[in-house]
């Protein structure tokens, strides 16, 4: 459900609507299990936000794993049912630069989907969590002989190749590892979907992949070494993405690609990518995930009817889309502090609610002006909707947890704030900047609670200093 806009408020945006209820829970942003308690306080995967802030202190970011579960399954049903219907077949990887442990890395076994790496880390995350090396696909723009090495002495799946350097990288390596690799070339379709600048990655001007027109000259080179097979193309344009119309535009351009290497030998995969879109506002209406893998599907179908070639297996690779609306980060509110604001007739008042984490585990509204939810977690509220800013406790003006919502009016120290669709980008993303320690993931399911990834303490920081601990040496790491 989208909110009508309400500009009452002459400080909040034409977007958000003020709620009848500022203690209620918006379809689509909170996970799927969210829910108030008799006592208001907010349940997730059957567990008590007041328990787990307890239990395990705040911040702490809660993945409802039953929900990711289910997610994933769905996508992967989503495009095999899509892909079934045309006579072909479909391939899921889950992107793991998304938010990856060893635990997400089995569910998504588990929902029978793929992973896809995008560095030495989680390489190796995927790989000692079980996910056999042939169900993994590689990429990155400026990946290490090292990394190299690795990944194909472990029998990857697929390499997505970045520039020629790596072709020729690759290649030898494959050739001393006494190897032939699978690789896919990543190219520019030109299509670029729209959202954020910096989040759109099919454009001409950026580092990623091959025009359409190098890409010809790097596939030709693919198959002339003995060492390479090249099994297909990859093309991603972005992420946060709502619609069909971008994946439609950069398919056909990507097939007509297609059809011109078939002249030199097989094209078996076309990877779209992903970037699928979620509600991170009320304001936000993502399509369902079995309307886009139909919409996408049939416009390759579609297009590849019209050139008279066969459909290729299709691949894609969600990440957000699994596992950001799952997840949710509890604070405890530290100070509130009503702020008054010039404006043309006056002035009007916004109330600044700061929390004890901010832009260190989840620095996207700083990167990106993200926008977000949030609730009262620890009960439900009793004052009138007041605009509000949920800040962080970083020495930066722009530390920006929540930029625009409305929460009961009697929010107030100590009370617990909970931020919606954290799930991806948000742990993947943190940091220890002002040398605060990182929040731990939770995993929430049937009541139960459990650590998948663990927070860090001041002395883990500490022990990072030479300063403190001369026993580290230059150049370990």
């Amino acid at each position: 459900m989208v909110s009508v806009p309400d500009t009452a408020h002459p400080l909040a945006p034409a977007w958000l609507a003020t709620p009848g209820d500022a203690n209620d829970l918006a379809d689509l942003v909170w996970p799927a299990s969210a829910h108030r308690a008799g006592d208001g306080a907010l349940v997730v995967g059957g567990a008590r936000a007041t328990d787990l802030a307890e239990r395990f202190g705040t911040p702490v970011l809660v993945l409802d794993e039953q929900d990711v579960r289910d997610r994933a399954a769905r996508t992967r049903a989503a495009f095999d049912a899509a892909t079934a219907r045309h006579g072909g077949s479909a391939r899921v990887y889950y992107a793991g630069k998304a938010f990856l442990t060893s635990e997400v890395a089995r569910w998504m076994l588990d929902a029978g989907l793929n992973v896809d790496v995008c560095s030495r880390g989680e390489l190796e995350t995927a790989l000692a969590a079980g996910v056999p090396a042939e169900r993994i696909g590689f990429h990155g723009n400026n990946k290490s002989a090292g990394e190299l090495e690795r990944a194909i002495g472990a029998g990857i799946g697929t390499i997505i190749v970045d520039s020629d350097i790596e072709i020729e990288r690759i290649g030898a390596i494959a050739e001393r590892l006494g190897a032939c690799q699978r690789v896919l070339v990543r190219v520019r379709s030109g299509v670029h979907a729209d959202t954020h600048e910096f989040l759109a990655t099919a454009h001409e001007d950026q580092k990623f992949g091959f025009s359409l027109d190098e890409a010809e000259r790097a596939v030709a080179r693919i198959r002339a070494l003995a060492s390479t097979s090249f099994v297909g193309l990859h093309c991603h344009i972005g992420s946060q993405i709502f619609g069909v119309d971008g994946f439609r535009e950069s398919a056909a351009r990507v097939l007509a690609l297609h059809e011109r290497l078939l002249a030199g030998g097989d094209v078996p995969l076309l990877n779209l990518g992903g970037g699928f879109g979620i509600a991170y506002t009320r304001a936000d209406d993502p399509a369902p995930i079995e309307d886009l893998a139909d919409g996408i599907v049939d416009a390759v179908a579609s297009e590849c009817a019209a050139r008279g070639i066969a459909m290729p297996t299709l691949a894609f690779e969600p990440g957000r889309s699994v596992i950001g609306p799952a997840g949710l980060t509890v604070y405890t509110v530290g100070t509130t502090k009503p702020v008054a604001v010039e404006i043309p007739d006056g002035s009007a008042q916004r109330l600044y609610v700061a929390v004890d984490g901010g832009m260190s585990d989840n620095v996207r509204p700083a990167l990106y002006g993200a926008q977000y939810s949030a609730r009262l977690a620890s009960r439900a509220g009793d004052g009138a909707p007041a605009l509000v800013r949920v800040v962080g406790m970083h020495c930066e003006s722009g530390d920006v947890v929540v930029d625009h919502e409305f929460l009961p009016d009697d929010v107030a120290p100590g009370d617990l704030v909970a931020v919606a669709s954290t799930g991806a980008y948000s742990a993947a993303m943190s940091s220890n900047y002002n040398h605060v320690p990182r929040p731990p993931v939770v995993a929430v399911r049937g009541g139960e609670a459990r650590v998948i990834l663990r927070g860090e303490t001041i002395d883990d920081l500490l022990a990072r200093d030479t300063g403190l601990h001369p026993a580290h040496t230059e150049g370990e790491r």
